[in-house]
C-alpha cells in the first residue's frame, strides 16, 4: 500500500472521527442490533436487517480510516518546496476565462472538501495545478471542459 500525506489538521480529524465511531456509534448500533433481535423471526425483521447493514457500514468505515492512519505520513511544509505547486500549497489563481479570483489548498483525496477550498491533488484541477509556479498560466482539462488559470500565489 502507498503513503496517504495528510496535514495535522487532516491527521487529528481523521483520529477523531475513528474515536467517536468505535466510542459512541459501535457501541449504540450493536444495541440497536441486539434490541432488533429481540423482535423474534431475523428473516422479516427490518428494524434487524437495518441494524446489520448499519454495522457493517460502520466496520468498513472504521477498517479504511484505521488502514489511512496506519500509512499517514504527515506533511512538514519546511519538506517541501514552495516555489511550485506541492500537496499542503494553498494556491491562488485567476480564472481567465471569467476574470475571477479563486483560491485552493491542495490536500489528500482524504481531506478534500470542496466547500471549504480543500481539493485533492488527485481531482482534474489538483492534477493540473502540481508542479506549476507562480506566474505560469495553466490549462486544465475537465469533464465540463478547459479550464485557464493564472497562478498569482503559493503559499504554505
Amino acid at each position: 500500500m502507498s503513503e496517504v500525506y495528510l496535514s495535522r489538521d487532516g491527521y487529528a480529524k481523521l483520529k477523531e472521527e475513528l474515536k467517536e465511531l468505535k466510542e459512541t456509534e459501535r457501541p449504540t448500533v450493536r444495541q440497536a442490533l441486539q434490541h432488533a433481535r429481540e423482535f423474534g423471526d431475523l428473516s422479516e425483521n427490518a428494524e434487524y436487517a437495518a441494524a446489520k447493514e448499519r454495522l457493517m457500514f460502520l466496520e468498513q468505515r472504521i477498517s479504511k480510516l484505521e488502514d489511512t492512519l496506519s500509512r499517514a505520513t504527515l506533511l512538514e511544509n519546511e519538506a517541501i518546496p514552495e516555489d511550485k505547486v506541492y500537496i499542503g500549497a494553498t494556491v491562488e489563481l485567476v480564472d481567465l476565462k471569467r476574470d475571477r479570483e479563486l483560491t485552493y489548498m491542495l490536500v489528500a483525496p482524504e481531506e478534500a472538501d470542496f466547500e471549504a477550498g480543500k481539493i485533492s491533488t488527485t481531482s482534474p484541477i489538483g492534477k493540473g495545478l502540481l508542479g506549476h509556479s507562480e506566474g505560469e498560466e495553466v490549462e486544465i482539462k475537465v469533464p465540463a471542459g478547459v479550464l485557464n488559470y493564472r497562478i498569482v500565489k503559493i503559499s504554505r
